[in-house]
Order: structure tokens, then C-alpha cells, then sequence
């Protein structure tokens, strides 16, 4: 007996998970995005709350240094604010193509050939929020698995916001930084209370 119908089309065998980005948004448009990236099983690979102050290992220092490295990887992004828990990292990302002397450049050519279906028109994936975060964690990767821990590896997929006003500004600061305070009840904590 089936106790579910799943209404999904399938893709190489597989029940395709619909998209959580916005439609009609184009994420490689200047503009304020708070990002969440977690640990495969979230796995706590980064370091141990104490006291709740977040304490970072090797593997959390090593993310920290990626981070502050972005704006200089990539000259159309600057990391505003950002925390690193024991297995998720939060982060509010600023896309500026002001910034961009030369317009845009590809960061990864996976993809190059897109069909951008809200603008009709063939282009590649250039500094769009999904490249950002796919050569972020990448990168991370790469550092982590060179450091000893080869069994490292990300969740498949991110969580993004498009920060809409100051005021949604603010309350994503909030919790960014009041992340580790809160870590006994936060949905990520496997041993919370």
C-alpha cells in the first residue's frame, strides 16, 4: 500500500527537489543576500561552543581565512557579516557589479551555457550567487580535505535570503551575531535541549 504520491518529475532516476530560489530574481544582480551552508549531516566539523562563545578548530580557521579571501577572489562581492558555527555558517554576501572594471568574470565554467529563461537569452553563470557559494565551498573543501579530514563534505545545497529593507538587514545582523547565545535550541544543534 502507498501511503505517498509524489507529484515530482523524475531525473536520472531520481525525484527532482524543486528549486528554492525565486523565480523571476536574478541572483546575479547587485544586492544583499544572507547565506546559510551547512555540513552533510551536520556533522560538527568546525569547532565546539563553550560558554556560548564559538571556539574554531583548524577547520573553522580555515573557513574564516577563505572567507576574508572572497573580496579579493572575487572583486564584485563583499562579505559583510558572517559567524561559523560547529556545522553551518551563516553569512550576508553583497553582489556590486559597480565594482566590476572589466564587467563580469566567470569564476567557474561549469554551466557557462545557460539558458536564462527570465530574460530569454543564452549567458553564461557569471558571479551569480550560486558560482559564489559552489567556489566557496570548493575552496574550503579542498583546504579541509589537504588538512587531514577527508571524510569532510557540504550539504548539496545552501539556504539564501534576498535581504529586502535596513530592517531585515538588522534583524539578519541580530542573528548572525547572537548565533552562538542561542546554539542549546538552534534547529542545527543534533543535541540541542
Amino acid at each position: 500500500m502507498r501511503l505517498f504520491m509524489f507529484d515530482k518529475e523524475l531525473f536520472q532516476e531520481k525525484y527532482k527537489i524543486e528549486s528554492t530560489r525565486l523565480p523571476y530574481w536574478d541572483y546575479s544582480d547587485s544586492g544583499l543576500y544572507f547565506v546559510t551552508i551547512c555540513t552533510k549531516d551536520r556533522i560538527e566539523y568546525f569547532g565546539k561552543i563553550k560558554h556560548e562563545i564559538m571556539y574554531l578548530n583548524q577547520y573553522g580557521l580555515i573557513i574564516c581565512q577563505e572567507i576574508y579571501k572572497t573580496s579579493s577572489i572575487r572583486k564584485n562581492v563583499i562579505i559583510d557579516e558572517f559567524i561559523i558555527m560547529p556545522n553551518h555558517i551563516h553569512l550576508i554576501l553583497k553582489i556590486n557589479n559597480m565594482l566590476l572594471n572589466n564587467g563580469p568574470v566567470e569564476t567557474q565554467c561549469i554551466a557557462s551555457l545557460q539558458i536564462n529563461k527570465y530574460k530569454n537569452k543564452f549567458g553564461p553563470q557569471r558571479n551569480n550567487l550560486s558560482s559564489i557559494i559552489r567556489g566557496l565551498k570548493s575552496i574550503i573543501t579542498k583546504q579541509i580535505h589537504q588538512n587531514g579530514l577527508i571524510d569532510f563534505k557540504w550539504q548539496s545545497r545552501f539556504y539564501d535570503h534576498i535581504v529586502r529593507d535596513e530592517e531585515d538587514l538588522y534583524r539578519i545582523k541580530e542573528y548572525i551575531q547572537t548565533n552562538p547565545l542561542n546554539w542549546y535550541r538552534d534547529r542545527n544543534n543534533l543535541n540541542k535541549i
